[in-house]
């Protein structure tokens, strides 16, 4: 592992310990070479993923990118980061554990915008209007005019 402040291979891992439900280590580390501290995770990965684009471009899959937008979605929303960090891992494990090596950008976006839907009305519908590329107002209206005719239809069962 390599320093992030001064590049050097020299250094010690000084506590290890499990988070994420035992789906990842933190380790706190000391550079030799420098004095700096810094944290690494490690996490388990089944399988390679890659990511099918809309255009058919095929890009390997970014968990922090995905928990990037999902932060952003819930961005001053009150939502702890470990709900968020519990959403991510649940997606990569359902990919994981899928067999499939190839994952499209449109099932992706339905996964989170399913889990979101659970935790934050709002932050759905903010991950929404980037993932279906809301144009203009009329397309907020529209979606959440779906969003309550859902709910009443899930009351009334």
């Amino acid at each position: 592992m390599q320093c992030p402040f001064c590049g050097s291979d020299d250094n010690q891992v000084k506590d290890s310990r499990p988070v994420e439900d035992g789906g990842a280590v933190r380790r706190r580390r000391h550079c030799n070479a420098c004095g700096a501290r810094f944290t690494t995770f490690e996490r388990i990965q089944l399988r390679e993923l890659t990511v099918v684009k809309r255009g058919g471009d095929r890009t390997p899959f970014n968990r922090d990118k995905l928990k990037r937008s999902i932060s952003i979605a819930c961005r001053k929303r009150g939502v702890e980061e470990e709900k968020i960090e519990r959403i991510v891992n649940g997606i990569v494990r359902e990919l994981e554990i899928s067999g499939e090596i190839e994952i499209e950008t449109r099932r992706l976006g339905r996964l989170a915008m399913e889990r979101l839907a659970e935790l934050d009305e709002v932050a759905y519908v903010r991950f929404a209007s980037v993932y279906e590329d809301f144009a203009d107002a009329r397309d907020f209206e529209r979606f959440i005019e779906r969003l309550a005719d859902q709910r009443e239809r899930d009351a009334a069962e």
